[in-house]
């Protein structure tokens, strides 16, 4: 029992990196079985760069917007937008830079990964003429005839054979190259991001660390109560249509406290709030609004604050 509770411990503290290195590797499964299972160029000059670049980025493109439909920041975002007004400018930009950059995860994992495998690229390269007059520049005049038949190695003559497996280990080198080349700028922009914002983060690294647990432990209370109090409302509407009678009267809080809670987090230096519920509570305890005011500003380090949410957004 002891020890399934430090995994569990484990789990919640680097929930976040198991989360996007799970998403990662199924990523490279996944592109794997579509390269050795699927995926066959049809040695085409005419085909072969628009199917390598179909496998090559149309199930990255896939995987960016399913990233957006599995966030749950971007329903927070986009729930009763229509209706309250979706926000504009700086703001809107940077909410939508972060659930981007989240959702790049596994169409950065599929094209890295394709890239050191070199299938996808090989079948396009090889139906690319200008790569095909870069390559077969100072070689023999039947390479630019024979590079669309690279994937394939089907030639019968030796001196054909062997110019084909030239072109091929050029190209899977040309690919590989790029994927270390994708990998590296992915790595060091994370890094450059990562340090702009702590280092621009308002707030203490142990208060980073305490704001977080308040949020997890905040999620898990508002679903334990959400749950007791719907399950009461429920029984109670239940009974009363079987039974004819009144229900009895049941607090519930309105559609605007509703709105406000479920409003993209501001920081505002002068009110250290960990929540849009936190900060509700508090105002509404002064009588005041819980809208943001001007000195209100959207901080990247804290977009975690957005990302917790009381349901996955499977349920939805």
């Amino acid at each position: 029992m002891e020890k399934f509770r430090e995994v569990l411990n484990l789990h919640l503290k680097h929930r976040n990196a198991l989360g996007y290195g799970l998403v990662s590797l199924l990523t490279a499964g996944g592109e794997r079985i579509f390269s050795t299972a699927v995926f066959r160029c049809p040695c085409s000059a005419a085909w072969n760069l628009p199917y390598g670049l179909v496998f090559l980025l149309v199930p990255a493109l896939a995987l960016f917007l399913l990233g957006f439909v599995l966030s749950a920041r971007t329903w927070r975002l986009l729930t009763g937008c229509c209706a309250r007004g979706c926000g504009a400018g700086l703001r809107g930009a940077l909410v939508f830079a972060q659930i981007s950059a989240a959702a790049a995860v596994a169409p950065l994992t599929w094209v890295a990964v394709a890239l050191l495998g070199g299938a996808f690229y090989e079948c396009a390269a090889s139906g690319s003429e200008v790569l095909a007059r870069y390559l077969c520049l100072g070689r023999d005049p039947r390479c630019a005839a024979q590079l669309p038949q690279v994937p394939c190695q089907q030639a019968q003559a030796p001196d054909v054979k062997e110019l084909q497996t030239e072109l091929q280990k050029e190209l899977t080198a040309h690919s590989q190259v790029l994927g270390w080349v994708l990998i590296a700028l992915v790595i060091i922009l994370l890094l450059i991001f990562t340090s702009i914002s702590r280092c621009l983060s308002p707030v203490s690294y142990l208060q980073l660390k305490f704001w977080k647990i308040y949020l997890q432990q905040e999620q898990q209370i508002l679903k334990s109560q959400a749950t007791e109090h719907a399950t009461q409302l429920a029984k109670e509407n239940i009974k009363c249509f079987f039974e004819c009678s009144q229900p009895q009267e049941y607090n519930t809080p309105s559609i605007k406290a509703w709105q406000q809670i479920s409003s993209l987090y501001t920081f505002n230096p002068k009110e250290q709030y960990y929540s849009t519920l936190h900060k509700y509570v508090n105002k509404n305890q002064k009588n005041q609004t819980s809208t943001s005011s001007e000195e209100d500003a959207m901080v990247p380090v804290l977009g975690f604050v957005d990302s917790s949410d009381m349901n996955s957004t499977a349920d939805l």
